[in-house]
């Protein structure tokens, strides 16, 4: 059985397309593109498909992962691109590896997000981040299936900077960006968490809804705090594969011995 991994987006309207919705669409890609499928067993066989914490929905990604099993070998690039053709634009296949190590899901250990504020002033944005940062910890609420919960947004944020939008907006109004990097807890403390913080510590009110896309997810860099890509262990072992697969013929060959050359004992 092979195992791919594939990394891929919600862009633009599609980021309100919830994680059900994608499952659907996913399952009839792999039908489309005429994928051998593993299957697991019992009454009501599916499609042997992994997700890894998707993003909410509402919001963009550029980082999403998933992992399927196949009954016969595909060229992880090849597979990529027959997804994509079968999927529609904004859930877009933009990666592929086969897996050559385990543990996807628990490589991903935090996520950076950008969060776009029209109407609000870098300024205003700056002066709001440096309160929440500055705060031991930030109470937020969010309705959940089992009611209201209550718990802390600001242990799980390891940075959030604020800057100024990118290039001249037509209507001559403000626009803030924030750029936050969030460890996955339990419970998860999602960008509208922060955003709930950040009005909670500091008075932060954006009049219009944020515009949230997540950049990365991933394994934590520890001297630099940068989030890293969590397909690369898989990248490294493919790499490393041809050297050893071959075994102790393919290694004496590469040191110049023999193969059919003895040991030099009897």
């Amino acid at each position: 059985m092979q195992r791919i991994r594939l990394r891929y987006t919600k862009r633009g309207r599609l980021r309100f397309t919830s994680h059900r919705d994608f499952q659907r669409a996913f399952e009839r890609a792999l039908r489309r593109a005429e994928v051998p499928m593993a299957y697991s067993a019992g009454f009501t066989p599916h499609p042997k498909v992994s997700y890894a914490n998707a993003a909410p929905t509402g919001t963009g990604s550029e980082a999403e992962y998933l992992e399927i099993a196949l009954t016969e070998r595909r060229e992880p690039d090849r597979l990529r691109e027959l997804l994509d053709e079968s999927l529609p634009a904004g859930l877009d296949v933009i990666d592929a590896v086969e897996a050559h190590t385990s543990g996807l899901a628990d490589r991903l250990e935090a996520s950076l997000w950008e969060i776009r504020l029209d109407e609000v002033a870098a300024e205003e944005a700056q002066a709001a981040v440096e309160t929440f940062l500055a705060a031991d910890e930030v109470q937020v609420e969010r309705r959940t299936k089992n009611g209201m919960r209550s718990f802390d947004a600001r242990a799980a944020v390891l940075s959030l900077e604020a800057a100024e939008c990118e290039g001249d907006r037509p209507d001559g109004k403000a626009c803030a960006i924030l750029r936050l990097v969030v460890r996955h807890l339990t419970p998860a403390v999602r960008p509208d968490d922060v955003l709930s913080g950040l009005r909670a510590a500091a008075d932060l009110a954006p009049p219009v809804p944020a515009a949230v896309t997540r950049l990365a997810q991933g394994p934590l860099d520890a001297e630099s705090g940068a989030v890293t890509d969590p397909l690369a262990p898989d990248r490294d072992a493919a790499t490393a594969a041809p050297s050893t697969a071959a075994g102790p013929r393919a290694a004496k060959a590469a040191s110049g011995i023999s193969p059919t050359a003895g040991d030099g004992t009897a």
